[in-house]
């Protein structure tokens, strides 16, 4: 029976040659685990993060609709005292997230078909951010609601998708009008999503229970 420590013919200690053998095979498993970990995927932002109120809901803003999507979110915030909105601005809808700057440029009006209740022609500036007194709902505006807490999210597919359609009435790029979108949206507050129904997920997710902000007509 031989000695473990024994030496092989070789002159090599069987116990060193094991254990660099272990050690290599360690070494690679730690080094296929931190490869795994590097390739996980992101689960995105951490939104809309922890919201405050009893109650709770989601306005999937997904088309213009009017302004009515503005109104729904007021008509569930005014009878619950406690209460928290959140508002995703995608596909349609998208207009919604942006400034007014950015409505003149790229002729959002036009393109979408918006008419501002205040000229009656085509939009040339958001009409509902800070409108003209006696024009609309002072309530269902987008400053006020974003004064009164409303989470807001804007779909960054549908930010890629519009800034590039539009891009070529302003004479720009589809990669120029991208940033120049997404600096100019309509409230800082606004945070770009992975996508519309992502933020759809999340949502619900944290609680809220859903409603449709637009009409598919």
């Amino acid at each position: 029976m031989h000695d473990l420590n024994e030496h092989t013919t070789d002159g090599t200690p069987r116990r060193s040659f094991f254990g660099i053998a272990a050690m290599s095979a360690l070494g690679l498993f730690g080094l296929a685990t931190a490869a795994r970990a590097q390739a996980a995927p992101s689960d995105g932002p951490d939104w809309p993060g922890a919201l405050k109120g009893r109650h709770k809901q989601l306005f999937d803003v997904y088309t213009i609709n009017a302004g009515f999507p503005l109104g729904f979110v007021n008509n569930f915030l005014t009878p619950n005292e406690s209460a928290t909105a959140v508002m995703i601005f995608r596909h349609q809808g998208l207009p919604y997230a942006l400034n007014s700057m950015i409505w003149a440029k790229y002729k959002v009006g036009e393109t979408f078909k918006i008419i501002d209740p205040e000229t009656k022609g085509p939009a040339v500036k958001n009409p509902w951010f800070e409108p003209k007194a006696g024009v609309g709902n002072p309530q269902a505006t987008l400053d006020r609601l974003a004064s009164r807490g409303v989470v807001m999210g804007a779909c960054g597919v549908a930010l890629r998708g519009q800034s590039g359609r539009l891009a070529p009435n302003a004479g720009v790029t589809a990669e120029e009008a991208l940033k120049e979108f997404t600096a100019n949206l309509i409230v800082p507050g606004i945070t770009v999503l992975p996508s519309g129904t992502w933020g759809v997920n999340r949502a619900q997710e944290a609680g809220c229970t859903y409603c449709a902000g637009g009409s598919t007509d």
